[in-house]
């Protein structure tokens, strides 16, 4: 099956360019082991795809389980007579198999950062937004304003970081608009994120556009942007993410922006990383 119509749906659905970086990488890294070779090893496995084609299956579905052989661990179980029910099934679940991978991913980075966090940090955001992601342990404050606060993680050769800004809200403005929302966020950067160089900063770049979606998260609603960034008058560049809501006030707008630096490195996963920290976010409880 992973050679035949089956596995060539799996690959172009799964392992598809992962989006916005600037070069090449797949969404998720696929592995296929036959049914004889799914021993312990692989069972450790954090993400597991199971299909599960016999000619007595006699109702055809897809199961989703938590921690089957390990712990965290999702399994997800596609049951089916054939290869065409199968493929069948996995088309029509496709984009839910996606959130379910990805949710999990994401889960566990949250978890982690919870048990290791950097404590000093999120009441700095807090103070300025009222609410905050959990930073992971490494995180150092690099730079705070009334209104722009940036939390960098570094090494020799990588640079993971988060902008947290606060704006005002304009009146007979749709501050939610993509255009509102790249212009607060070019905004952002070209003031307070200077390049290397004299006259540098940080900017969208005008390589591909961005895109802007609109998502919820548990209780939390927010504007996604995902592109690329680079720096005006310098060489480097990198993929970014932003989340922007409205505060509970009513009376300003918050972007947290994700972004990464490795030139040396493949950078999705450090991007799905900082991502992670961003969806963390919480208000502060009374």
């Amino acid at each position: 099956y992973w050679e035949g119509a089956l596995g060539g749906v799996v690959r172009d659905s799964l392992a598809c360019d992962f989006p916005f970086l600037p070069q090449s990488e797949p969404l998720f890294d696929l592995v296929n082991v036959a049914p004889a070779g799914f021993t312990s090893m692989f069972q450790l496995h954090r993400n597991i795809i199971v299909f599960n084609i016999r000619t007595d299956v006699t109702e055809p579905g897809i199961l989703y389980k938590n921690d089957q052989w390990a712990a965290p661990q999702c399994v997800i179980k596609i049951n089916a007579p054939t290869e065409d029910v199968a493929t069948e099934i996995f088309l029509e679940n496709c984009e839910k198999i996606k959130a379910v991978l990805e949710q999990a991913e994401r889960a566990r980075v949250i978890s982690n950062t919870k048990r290791y966090e950097e404590l000093n940090l999120a009441p700095v955001v807090t103070d300025m937004i009222g609410g905050s992601p959990h930073f992971p342990s490494g995180y150092k404050l690099k730079s705070h304003k009334d209104n722009f606060i940036w939390i960098s993680y570094s090494t020799q050769y990588t640079m993971q970081c988060i902008l947290a800004y606060k704006y005002p809200i304009e009146e007979g403005v749709d501050m939610m608009s993509p255009e509102a929302l790249l212009a607060a966020q070019e905004k952002m950067t070209k003031e307070n994120v200077p390049g290397m160089r004299d006259g540098s900063y940080m900017m969208i770049s005008p390589a591909i556009t961005p895109s802007v979606k609109y998502k919820k998260y548990g209780d939390h609603e927010f504007a996604e942007i995902r592109g690329l960034w680079e720096v005006y008058s310098d060489y480097m560049g990198g993929p970014f993410v932003t989340h922007a809501f409205y505060a509970p006030d009513g009376k300003n707008m918050i972007l947290l922006q994700a972004f990464v630096y490795a030139p040396k490195y493949d950078k999705k996963n450090y991007l799905k990383q900082i991502e992670s920290v961003l969806y963390s976010f919480e208000w502060k409880k009374d």
